[in-house]
């Protein structure tokens, strides 16, 4: 038997054991399931299982290319291909693991009722903002970098998002002067100054036509959970979850100072920047440094691995 067959069948295998010990976990109590392990290891399986399916259809492909060479070139290519896509499923496994070492075995599941938030068009009246994302109406942030162009508008609208009261705002993103992405995001602050992600619709462009909308998600949707944005008293070393609908949506950020200096066009801190280290399971190699001045929000975001940087270069108020 050719080794690759024996490598989908043993994938095959485990994925079967995973449905059993699911069928026998139903009845158990929360407490008693590691739950953050469980769920990677699902992940895990679903991405190998995504992985099959597109194994299958290259296959289907290859089989109809009418040339001996033209097959067997094609077959190889689509064994390769599955090599690399599995290893990214291993890598966004281990990301995972990791993630369950910070942050337990229990459940995310945060409380997320209105009870416990403020109506956001009363931010910047009645309600102080909370410093690091003050979630004012009316405020138009732009970032520039080498090829890029950001404009994010806080408008004064507000969506209710599981009877939770979030503000609408607007995220458009071009790169060499085309429309690359446009997001509607959703953002809602607690009593206690927290600024939570309670969702976004979002869409990428090619030539001006939308050609995926992967990454949105909404609170308490189809098992979609919010997460926390910028904490109201961060301190060095938090971690938490900025969002989580596994398989498309898992951000996460760490305080890694409170003590940053940053210089932009219009905006600098010197030794008072918060800093925040942002990943995602879902792209391990993926890292971002952001700093935020208090009062303004978000100036300054660097990739360490390359050097990239996006800064703040202009603010207006309507």
């Amino acid at each position: 038997m050719e080794w690759s067959k024996v490598r989908v069948i043993a994938v095959l295998v485990a994925l079967l054991g995973l449905v059993d010990s699911t069928a026998r976990a139903a009845n158990k109590p929360a407490a008693a399931l590691r739950s953050c392990t469980n769920t990677t290891k699902f992940a895990y399986s679903a991405c190998l299982y995504d992985n099959l399916d597109a194994l299958m259809i290259a296959n289907g492909k290859c089989t109809n290319e009418s040339q001996a060479v033209d097959r067997e070139t094609c077959l190889r290519d689509a064994r390769a291909a599955l090599g690399d896509a599995n290893a990214s499923c291993l890598a966004q496994r281990e990301a995972r693991e990791d993630l369950c070492k910070d942050f337990g075995e229990a459940p995310y599941d945060p409380k997320f009722e209105p009870a416990n938030f403020i109506d956001p068009r009363e931010i910047g009246g009645s309600v102080a903002p909370n410093p690091w994302v003050p979630l004012i109406a009316g405020r138009t942030m732009f970032y520039q970098s080498l090829n890029e162009a950001v404009r994010v508008i806080t408008t004064n609208k507000v969506k209710l998002i599981d009877g939770v009261p979030c503000i609408v705002v607007l995220d458009r993103v071009e790169v060499n002067g085309q429309l690359e992405e446009e997001t509607v995001d959703w953002f809602a602050q607690d009593i206690a100054g927290n600024v939570w992600y309670c969702g976004e619709s979002t869409a990428e462009y090619v030539d001006g036509v939308p050609v995926n909308v992967n990454g949105s998600f909404q609170a308490d949707v189809d098992g979609a959970r919010p997460g926390l944005f910028a904490l109201a008293a961060p301190s060095v070393g938090q971690k938490y979850r900025q969002e989580f609908d596994l398989g498309n949506a898992e951000d996460v950020a760490e305080i890694i100072s409170l003590n940053g200096s940053a210089s932009t066009a219009v905006a600098s801190c010197s030794l008072t920047c918060l800093v925040t280290e942002e990943t995602t399971p879902l792209d391990p190699d993926l890292l971002e440094h952001k700093y935020y001045k208090a009062g303004i929000g978000f100036i300054l975001q660097i990739k360490p691995k390359t050097g990239e940087r996006l800064e703040l270069v202009k603010i207006t108020n309507n």
